[in-house]
């Protein structure tokens, strides 16, 4: 059943055009669609009340015909090693979301959730536990980024749509944040710093491709050969990896960007010599770069983090292939750093 709220129009999802459109609809002129874009996207006004350039007539439209999207912040969570935060946001529903906000010397970077929950079923992820609850909107996944702007004072320089949720499988939403998250009317974030993460949807991928974008993709591999991917990733039943490596070949050929392979390294499923030697066989043939990471554990599986000399061991033998590797530097250690701890922790607590 649809609430007074889901029959308004999300104002914040709206492109500028679309705002000049509606707002012309209702008898305005062009150029209010214009200050209001500004007002939302730009100085990040949380509500219509302090839009001071436009009547008291209008606002009271826009009340009545919009839904304003302002998530509140419902626990923020800082590291005392490195200063990142982790955000548990409350959405409209009473359902929450996780971000955080990590500080690096080339500027501040915002990791955001795009689903609350996830249904892709990864092995050793928090945030697939109790499923699919909802995609998250346009101007839901802007506006976590607006909240930890806002609750800093610091600009965001760099997005990584990694948080809790599958983009691909909110793709119409998600394409449609990029477009507002990098308009030159709003935060005007470049392309070149926007990361999608995706567990591996092969037509997704494909169609995004051809969208024009200039954004990183970065695949969650996290084995080298389908039986072990099977293993750790429901999705691999669907999608071979040789199917994968087509779809990478094709986003690289048609956007010129460089694909990121994330690969989490557990202690004694996927971290052997064998492991890195197929995967330098995978690798070798594309334009990639190798994320190492060593895995964050959580209660529920019995997985554990592959041992430090592995890890090193591991990135070793990917350099002497001529492997571009790093290994992940690992932010907010001493907080529920894992994607979907915190929300399942409040959760729980919460819970009747």
């Amino acid at each position: 059943m649809l609430t007074e709220t889901d029959q308004k129009i999300d104002i914040k999802s709206l492109t500028l055009p679309e705002l000049q459109q509606v707002l012309t609809d209702m008898g305005e002129k062009a150029f209010r669609a214009k200050q209001m874009y500004q007002w939302m996207h730009e100085k990040l006004a949380g509500g219509y009340e302090e839009m001071s350039n436009l009547s008291v007539a209008l606002k009271e439209k826009c009340q009545e015909k919009f839904w304003y999207c302002s998530l509140g912040i419902v626990q923020v969570q800082e590291s005392k090693l490195d200063g990142t935060r982790k955000y548990l946001f409350a959405l409209r529903d009473g359902n929450v979301v996780e971000s955080v906000w990590m500080k690096y010397k080339h500027g501040n970077s915002v990791c955001i959730s795009s689903q609350v929950g996830c249904r892709m079923g990864c092995r050793f992820c928090a945030s697939t536990l109790d499923g699919l609850e909802r995609n998250l909107t346009p101007s839901e996944m802007l506006e976590q980024i607006y909240a930890i702007t806002k609750h800093t004072g610091e600009r965001v320089s760099n997005v990584v749509v990694m948080g809790t949720g599958e983009p691909l499988d909110n793709y119409d939403n998600l394409l449609r944040f990029l477009k507002l998250l990098t308009d030159e009317n709003g935060l005007n974030i470049s392309q070149r710093n926007v990361t999608v993460s995706t567990c591996g949807i092969v037509p997704e991928i494909k169609r995004l491709s051809r969208e024009g974008l200039q954004i990183t993709l970065a695949l969650s591999l996290h084995a080298s050969n389908d039986e072990k991917r099977r293993k750790l990733m429901p999705i691999a039943n669907k999608y071979s990896i040789q199917e994968l490596m087509e779809a990478c070949e094709e986003y690289f050929r048609h956007t010129g960007r460089r694909i990121t392979f994330e690969y989490s390294l557990v202690g004694g499923v996927n971290d052997t010599d064998e492991d890195a030697e197929e995967l330098s066989r995978l690798a070798g043939k594309l334009c990639c770069h190798v994320n190492l990471i060593p895995v964050n554990p959580i209660k529920e599986r019995d997985y554990v983090q592959s041992e430090a000399k592995r890890v090193l061991a591991f990135k070793n033998k990917l350099e002497r292939n001529k492997i571009n590797v790093t290994i992940r530097r690992e932010m907010g250690r001493d907080i529920d750093g894992a994607c979907g701890q915190l929300r399942r922790k409040h959760i729980q607590e919460t819970k009747p």
